[in-house]
């Protein structure tokens, strides 16, 4: 059997997924971009599950890619010819930012130390970030001569703005989660030993909200990234219109009209 590089547990509506090479601090290899997405897409699949939960086993969210790992560790023989590392970021990045992206429920990153180069960008690209007082985030690359991936470059000036996305890419220094969140890079830090309990928490609320307008609202935000104003009061118009018919609606305002909790159904 393959090595479990990621530990998966189902907490009610929530499916957990924890990064599980905690004596390589969570470095990402093939394999293990491999079982995530492979997670992913279960979680994507199973109608119970309305919130997914990522961390880190061990000390470290994640220390980036493995550069040991084959796909991308330059042969060190003389006259060798280098690899395309781009075939890593083809078959296995793209696919799982563009997962994480378009998952039709909420995703929370619960970032428990170090989130480095692709492992922080990958943190980045969750709905909700939270970090432990000791947590920190490294744009990575440049100490090593490339650029941003995982979909860095395009998340990066999105959240703190270019200025700040410049010397976070360009210095590649470390930044505490207090910093983080002080810039809007992350939702929040929470003490060290509360971050999982405090996530969990936070997944499990998501879990009882409206799943289906939870994941449209993330993509209307995206979407109106790239829209003039009156295309995304017009996409805005749309999106109601659709979840307007949908059975969470009803429920949402017939909860409110009886004074009780609702009970959310779609997804």
């Amino acid at each position: 059997m393959s090595e479990q590089l990621i530990q998966i547990e189902q907490h009610g509506a929530v499916r957990l997924l924890r990064l599980n090479r905690p004596e390589a601090l969570n470095a990402l290899t093939a394999a293990m971009l491999g079982q995530l997405r492979q997670a992913l897409e279960a979680a994507a699949a199973d109608g119970a599950t309305r919130a997914v939960l990522i961390t880190g086993a061990g000390r470290a969210f994640s220390a980036g890619q493995d550069l040991a790992d084959p796909h991308v560790a330059p042969s060190r023989e003389p006259g060798a010819a280098p690899k395309d590392i781009g075939q890593i970021l083809d078959h296995y990045y793209i696919p799982l930012a563009l997962r994480l992206r378009s998952m039709p429920v909420p995703v929370v990153a619960a970032v428990n130390g170090v989130a480095a180069g692709a492992g922080a960008n990958m943190a980045l690209g969750c709905d909700l970030v939270l970090a432990s007082e000791g947590a920190s985030f490294i744009q990575a690359f440049s100490k090593i001569g490339l650029v941003p991936d995982c979909g860095g470059t395009w998340l990066l000036p999105r959240l703190v703005g270019r200025a700040k996305a410049l010397e976070l890419a360009l210095l590649g220094d470390r930044l505490k989660a207090v910093d983080a969140e002080r810039i809007g890079l992350i939702a929040r830090v929470v003490p060290d030993a509360e971050l999982l309990d405090t996530a969990m928490a936070l997944a499990q609320k998501l879990a009882a909200m409206p799943t289906r307008a939870l994941a449209e609202t993330r993509r209307a935000l995206d979407d109106a990234l790239k829209l003039e104003f009156e295309p995304a009061l017009k996409r805005e118009a749309a999106l109601q219109s659709q979840l307007g018919f949908a059975y969470d609606y009803q429920e949402g305002v017939a909860a409110f009209m009886d004074k009780r909790q609702p009970e959310f159904q779609d997804r």
